[in-house]
């Protein structure tokens, strides 16, 4: 018997060994959207209307003609942030929502509980 050349040897090794594995593909985490929806009875109010709706602010920081409203709450903390437009009163442009322990929260549902605290206030 003549031996094999040195290809024809390295395929025959190759179809004793086990067939290839496939690695799984790693799936990519679903963006969350990120809307207004729950939220139309803040994003443009001035600050008198979220005092109207929330109380006094926990917290009001301005900077330069910036201003974020905080209201806290046991289940959420809020922040408003009001920015002028046009020389105009300073409205909410962008509303953020956490759990009072930093973990994520949906923002609209944050306001709804801010607005049942203490009767509404």
């Amino acid at each position: 018997m003549k031996p094999l050349p040195p290809l024809l040897l390295s395929l025959a090794l190759a179809a004793c060994a086990a067939p290839a594995t496939r690695v799984p593909a790693v799936s990519q985490p679903v963006a969350i959207p990120y809307t207004n929806i729950g939220l139309e009875r803040v994003v443009g109010a001035d600050a008198a209307g979220l005092a109207k709706l929330f109380g006094q602010p926990d917290a009001d920081v301005r900077e330069g003609s910036a201003r974020k409203l905080q209201y806290s709450s046991g289940i959420c903390v809020l922040d408003a942030y009001l920015y002028p437009k046009d020389g105009g009163e300073p409205k909410v442009t962008y509303v953020d929502a956490r759990e009072p322990d930093g973990s994520a929260i949906d923002r609209a549902s944050c306001v709804a509980a801010l607005v049942r605290r203490d009767g509404g206030r």
